[in-house]
């Protein structure tokens, strides 16, 4: 079973589409006995191939997004504590002598 024929979303499989809408409005009897199959299995592995190649573009995008998100999450750390986090080694080195006195 394919998914919704959206041919704005899968505009490479168009071809496939019309061919397929063109099979089963010939006669009912050839859509009965499967004489549309071909048409049908054809359209199907073009759809899959669509929704497996949007979802790696998506996959990438998120992964750029990611990394993109982790370095400015970086560089805020970096502007509150200083390179490698020296202040807050320094902080804690601090809060440590008052605990031990």
């Amino acid at each position: 079973m394919h998914p919704q024929l959206d041919k704005n979303r899968f505009n490479t499989c168009e071809k496939l589409m019309d061919a397929l809408e063109q099979c089963h409005r010939q006669e009912f009897l050839k859509q009965c006995l499967g004489l549309c199959n071909f048409e049908k299995e054809q359209l199907i592995q073009c759809l899959h191939f669509q929704r497996v190649e949007d979802a790696k573009v998506r996959i990438l995008a998120n992964r750029a997004k990611q990394k993109a998100w982790e370095q400015h999450r970086k560089e805020n750390y970096e502007e509150a504590y200083g390179k490698n986090g020296y202040l807050k080694k320094v902080l804690e080195a601090e809060a440590a002598k008052t605990d031990n006195q």
